[in-house]
């Protein structure tokens, strides 16, 4: 995946990593995230999301295997559609593109 640069990662300080997202109860691989800026994963934006093993329509966001991660929201700031994520609901790991 390459990384995305755009209005959204300059207004975060222009600094991006790519995580690999994993569900913390089964430890099922969700998707590849593009994180723009400093601070906690809270919230999942839609477009920032790649290679996803579960589909993005839903309104609940879950592993493969059913675990409830997040919900779907529109970020009413940037009027952009995420997922808000569940508190300890997911594994962060560095991924190297």
């Amino acid at each position: 995946m390459k990384l995305k640069s755009d209005r959204y990662k300059s207004a975060r300080g222009g600094a991006s990593k790519l995580l690999a997202i994993s569900c913390q109860t089964c430890g099922a691989s969700i998707c590849r995230y593009q994180k723009d800026g400093p601070g906690n994963l809270r919230r999942m934006y839609i477009d920032r999301i790649s290679e996803a093993n579960i589909p993005l329509t839903n309104k609940d966001f879950s592993c493969p295997n059913g675990h409830l991660i997040g919900v779907a929201i529109v970020y009413k700031k940037e009027s952009r559609p995420a997922f808000r994520l569940i508190t300890g609901m997911v594994t962060k790991t560095m991924f190297n593109h």
